[in-house]
Parts: C-alpha cells; sequence; structure tokens
C-alpha cells in the first residue's frame, strides 16, 4: 500500500497528531487528568476489559496504558464486530490467542454477545470471587469504542447479576468524549461486583499518521479536529488500493442499470439520520432511498474504478483517481456544483455511510504474521 502511503504525506501534509498543538491539537485538556485517574484505578483493579474498535484491533489501543494491563486480568473486547468483516475478524482473534491474550468479538448493542463476555468475566474472576469479599471491574478504551454502550447492556442484563438498588445508565453519544467522569455501578452481591466506566482517552503522540487517520475515521477523533476531507481522502485510498469497489459491480449486478431516483419525497430524508442517535426509525420510503443513495455510491466508484487506467500505488495517478471519485460522488449525492462547501459536504456525507455499516464491512489494519511471535 505504498501509494496510501505516499498520498497520506503529499495530500495530508505532516500532520502532527500530538498533545503540543502542531498541525492538529487533537488531544482535550481533560484526557490528561482522566489518563491520571485511570492509572490510579488500574492499580485496584481485580479485571480489567479493554474495549477496542474491531475495524481497528491494533490502532484503537492505547499504547500507554498497556504496560500497566500487562500484569492485570485482561479480556480485549473487540467492540462493533457487526461493522467488521467476519473472515478477516476470526484471523484477528487466531493472533490474539498466539499472543496469549483473552480476547472476544462483541456487539455491545447484543445482549447474546454481551452475555459471551460476562461468562468469560465470571471465568476469569472465578479463583478471586472465592475469597473476594468486593471485586472491581475497570472498561477502559479510547473514545467512541462503545464502553457506555457495553455498560448499558450489562445493566439490561441484571438478572444474571441481581441488584435492588436501580442503575444509572452511563451517557451514549456518536461523538468521542461523551463520558468525562469516572463512574461505579454496582452489578453483583456475594461478592460485591462493582464495574467503572472510565472516559476515553487517547496517548498524548501518536507518531504514525496512519493510524491516527485510522483512529479519525472510526470517530474516536473528532471529525472537525482533523477534516473530513483529509479523512475521505485516506479512506478513498486505502478502498482503491484494496480493489474494494470492484466487488461491488457483483453486489449491484441487478441493480446497476435501474437506480430508483426518481421520486423528489424521497429527497426529503436526509442521511445525516444514519447517525447512531434517538429518534424515530426511517419508513419504508427513507430505507428505500437510502438503499438506493448505498447503490449509487458504490456504482460510482465501480465504475471510475474500473475505467481507471493508471496505477493505484503511484501517488500522482491515485490522486487523480480520488479527485474523479469526488466528482461521482457529487453526482450520486446530488450536490450543486456550484456549492461551495461539495468537497465537504461529500465527505461528510460519505462518511456517514461508512460508519453506518451501508458500504460493506471492513477491517482496516493489517493482521501481524503470527509465526513471528515466539
Amino acid at each position: 500500500m505504498g501509494g496510501v502511503k505516499r498520498v497520506i504525506k503529499k495530500g495530508l501534509g505532516e500532520m502532527g497528531f500530538n498533545a503540543g498543538g502542531g498541525a492538529i491539537n487533537w488531544f482535550p485538556g481533560h484526557m490528561a487528568a482522566a489518563t491520571r485517574a485511570i492509572r490510579e484505578r488500574l492499580k485496584v483493579a481485580d479485571l480489567v476489559v479493554e474495549v477496542r474498535d474491531a475495524r481497528i484491533p491494533l490502532s484503537s489501543a492505547n499504547q500507554d496504558l498497556l504496560p500497566l494491563l500487562s500484569s492485570k486480568r485482561h479480556i480485549l473486547a473487540l467492540n462493533k464486530k457487526d461493522l467488521a468483516n467476519t473472515n478477516i475478524m476470526h484471523k484477528w482473534i487466531h493472533y490474539f490467542d498466539s499472543c496469549k491474550q483473552d480476547c472476544i468479538s462483541i456487539n455491545a448493542h447484543s445482549k447474546s454477545s454481551v452475555k459471551k463476555l460476562l461468562e468469560l468475566v465470571e471465568f476469569k474472576l472465578k479463583e478471586v470471587i472465592s475469597r473476594e469479599p468486593t471485586l472491581l471491574v475497570m472498561v477502559v478504551g479510547v473514545p467512541n469504542v462503545g464502553k457506555s454502550a457495553l455498560i448499558n447492556s450489562i445493566h439490561q442484563i441484571a438478572s444474571q447479576f441481581p441488584v435492588n438498588q436501580k442503575m444509572k445508565r452511563a451517557t451514549v453519544g456518536p461523538l468521542p468524549g461523551v463520558t468525562q467522569d469516572i463512574s461505579g455501578y454496582k452489578i453483583a452481591h456475594h461478592p460485591s461486583i462493582y464495574v467503572l466506566d472510565t472516559p476515553g482517552v487517547l496517548v498524548p503522540s501518536i507518531s504514525d499518521i496512519e493510524t491516527g487517520l485510522k483512529l479519525a475515521l472510526a470517530g474516536s477523533v473528532k471529525d472537525s479536529v482533523v477534516g473530513e476531507e483529509r479523512i475521505v481522502i485516506y479512506l478513498l485510498a486505502v478502498l482503491n488500493t484494496r480493489g474494494t469497489p470492484l466487488h461491488w459491480n457483483h453486489l449491484n449486478k441487478r441493480r446497476l442499470e435501474g437506480i430508483r431516483f426518481d421520486s423528489e419525497e424521497k429527497h426529503e430524508y436526509k442521511i445525516k439520520d444514519l447517525r447512531p442517535q434517538r429518534r424515530k426509525l426511517p419508513n419504508n420510503s427513507n430505507m428505500i432511498y437510502v438503499e438506493d443513495l448505498v447503490t449509487e455510491v458504490q456504482c460510482a466508484l465501480y465504475l471510475t474504478l474500473s475505467e481507471f487506467t493508471g496505477n493505484v500505488e503511484d501517488e500522482g495517478d491515485l490522486e487523480v483517481l480520488i479527485e474523479h471519485q469526488f466528482e461521482a460522488l457529487q453526482k450520486a449525492f446530488k450536490i450543486p456544483h456550484v456549492a461551495s462547501q461539495a468537497r465537504l459536504m461529500i465527505s461528510k456525507k460519505f462518511l456517514t455511510l461508512f460508519r453506518a455499516g451501508k458500504l460493506g464491512t471492513f477491517i482496516l489494519d493489517d493482521v501481524p504474521d503470527v509465526s513471528s511471535i515466539s
């Protein structure tokens, strides 16, 4: 993927993912205080559930906390497995197993999935449950990996750990950094088991630009900090070098010639309604519109890549291709050519489709070679 790395450096510039400001100051002040608080709590935790984004199993790790986790009972929960490629996910589970790391892929919104995680937690605590009157389980991770959603699901499975008092739900939102305090929730008696929900924290400095862009793409860094267009350029570069749009020809074969964008009333539905938030589910007409829009977007990228005669590993050729794809996406999203912020509008809409899983399932991190593990 040499073309991707060169486009990142040339097209995105030498972005500085660092706390000191640099080109991009993305490390909020509250994260420093939260990191110190988490470090102190980790000292007394009996077990740590580290939540990562299944689409970026390595990039979503907080490298500063890993040395502390190595001495703890530690479960790695790869959340949002519904958005990750299943076949590659199996390879990642095998990789972590080879590293002697307990790992499970989950969907924090699925009770059956969370129950499997709780079974693993219970198994890991089995040796201390009989002798400790109080146990502390910490949930840690970078922003927007689904820690609070996981906590809420644990509350909903209260029948396994019945508690008389009413539980306060953790705040769940689509923006990174919603949880800014460490909150404790009692989930069991005899012994007393507490779960600590912690704010998402990143490392003060990310030396690798691509890792920073993956975190931004997954929503762990606010879009406005990095820039939506920068994130989409990176995403398109990855999709093109992997040849992903070429697979969409098969998926849309029956519909390539029949995109249904005839009804004007369908355009009353806004793509922002796909973003995770509490609102009514779209009706059938809106869902048809979204399906057609997804097909239109997939076809636009398929056609531009299939007709491309250059080399995606060449940075110049890749830049030309991405420029053509922005033009094709502008037509697909029906954004007027005179729009002053057309590229920003395109980027926001494309990111919304990607993050909602409408463009398929992906894992952006490459699986390390298991044979290199001693």
